[in-house]
């Protein structure tokens, strides 16, 4: 899960995490319960990690627990850093993946000119991690990535398939709020961001132990342009 200076456009929106963090602070272990089944993002990691030379820098950014996209980074060799908005998940994450560096941080605190500075990377996941901002925050989500993201550099993300914006759903015995898009509309999204789509791949996926009926989950591997 992922919080303005002047021409970063943060500057312009009123940010509004209420409860997101909160729930997945109580939610804890028993998301990894609940979605026990990550093949689409197992794919998407493994295609990242041949794709990366020895070395590389990558963030997980909105990590959860670590599983399985941190720990699958730093067992191939990377230098990891996550980051999280909810206290209880990087805490598990440290736990989880104890080879990796993670901090308590919003998306929008490592924007441009921000007040905190990660470095560059290599590469960059985030895994279900903006459908929970509201779709006006998106784009400036995208331009921090680029921005984080060294020229050339990849970028493996993951959506739900959906046409909501900041649309609020029982989760695990929480309420969160999420954002999607159609996958041409996705598609624009990450184009207008900077990102060249280089692999794609969908998943109808139903989670074990949810409230949430069945999605359809896009992961795409990208490029950043520029």
């Amino acid at each position: 899960m992922i919080n303005g200076d002047s021409g970063t456009g943060y500057e312009s929106i009123r940010l509004d995490r209420r409860g997101q963090a909160e729930a997945f602070d109580a939610i804890g272990d028993r998301y990894d319960e609940a979605f026990p089944h990550k093949e689409g993002q197992l794919s998407a990691g493994e295609w990242l990690a041949a794709s990366l030379p020895a070395g590389s820098r990558v963030l997980d950014l909105g990590c959860g627990t670590g599983m399985p996209t941190a720990r699958q980074m730093a067992d191939a060799g990377f230098e990891v850093v996550g980051v999280d908005l909810s206290d209880g998940m990087v805490k598990l994450a440290r736990q989880y993946v104890p080879g990796a560096a993670f901090h308590q941080l919003d998306i929008a605190d490592l924007r441009p000119g921000g007040p905190v500075d990660l470095g560059r990377f290599d590469a960059v996941a985030a895994f279900f991690s903006l459908l929970m901002l509201p779709r006006a925050e998106i784009p400036l989500a995208l331009r921090t990535v680029h921005e984080l993201l060294v020229p050339g550099g990849l970028f493996i993300m993951s959506m739900v398939e959906a046409d909501v914006d900041n649309f609020s759903i029982p989760f695990l015995g929480n309420t969160i709020r999420v954002s999607g898009y159609l996958r041409e509309d996705l598609h624009k999204v990450m184009e207008e961001g900077g990102f060249e789509i280089i692999k794609e791949s969908s998943y109808t996926y139903a989670p074990a132990i949810t409230d949430v009926p069945p999605e359809e989950q896009l992961f795409l591997c990208c490029r950043r342009r520029g």
